[in-house]
């Protein structure tokens, strides 16, 4: 395992990265997401499979809506390379997709926007590992909450106003206050033309089909036991209309139905995203 240090991962960060390495190690081909970088990055002990929250079948529904989603944001992101030049992540965990996809990533300029502390600990073991910073990638340390981060932290960090990005943030607004997720809506909206925002949100428990219902509870359990509560939900049609006045002319709520056909349709093991967590896509 990695030195103990005064900086340390956020323990959601770390179980996503589980999730994303146990579809490889427990479930069959095609994978949705090939990610095992994630799992180095965590650094687990060596019985982290006995974890009772990376039981293969209990997290079946749950590491298939973390895959898809990031499948989801990483096509975007490819599809739209050529044209933005820039593509900000936040709330970036141990996500790899910069050392994974480098044939992207390296013709982009990549900021990874995340809380200090994990950020710290990410970029440390990203040298131990022998991956290192690239000159394309910037590791931009915010806190989402009380931080005016996009002109002072992220020009600092090199990036371009004048320039079309791709924003995502998978997995943070339902622990932002809805006062701080506008805040957000409003900063990505006020991007050049030709920006893109892509994030996930919980829908309200009434928007959530029955069968995906208790799974969505036992994830607000967890968290809530975590230290880590969620505090935000969303009703689709409110989210796109909060997208609409903060200023993006499209934007568009992405059901769990659309990664679902577009990437696990066929499979016979079970493999599907919940609905208890869906996308928003909203255009500059």
């Amino acid at each position: 395992m990695a030195e103990e240090t005064g900086a340390t991962a956020d323990p959601t960060a770390v179980r996503v990265a589980l999730w994303r390495a146990l579809h490889v190690l427990a479930d069959p081909p095609p994978y949705v997401l090939d990610d095992e970088i994630g799992l180095r990055l965590a650094d687990p002990d060596e019985n982290w499979r006995a974890r009772p929250d990376v039981d293969p079948q209990e997290t079946l529904v749950m590491r298939a809506s973390i895959v898809a989603r990031a499948r989801f944001v990483e096509d975007l992101v490819a599809e739209r390379a050529a044209r933005v030049g820039q593509f900000v992540l936040l709330g970036a965990g141990l996500d790899s997709f910069a050392q994974r996809r480098p044939d992207v990533a390296a013709g982009l300029k990549v900021y990874e926007v995340d809380q200090p502390g994990p950020q710290d600990w990410k970029r440390r073991r990203l040298a131990e590992l022998e991956y290192g910073i690239p000159e394309w990638l910037r590791l931009v340390p915010v806190d989402f909450e009380t931080q005016s981060w996009w002109e002072r932290l992220l020009a600092a960090a090199g990036f371009a106003a004048d320039r079309p990005a791709v924003v995502a943030s998978t997995g943070v607004t339902m622990y932002l206050t809805r006062d701080a997720v506008v805040a957000v809506l409003r900063q990505a909206a006020a991007r050049a033309p030709g920006s893109t925002l892509v994030t996930t949100f919980m829908p309200t428990l009434e928007r959530v089909e029955s069968a995906d219902r208790a799974l969505r509870r036992e994830r607000e359990r967890r968290a809530a036991s975590s230290g880590t509560p969620f505090i935000t939900f969303f009703a689709p049609e409110d989210l796109v209309a909060l997208a609409r006045d903060a200023g993006f002319s499209q934007a568009r709520h992405v059901p769990a139905a659309e990664p679902a056909a577009r990437y696990v349709a066929g499979r016979t093991d079970g493999l599907r995203p919940s609905s208890g967590e869906e996308l928003l896509v909203a255009t500059v």
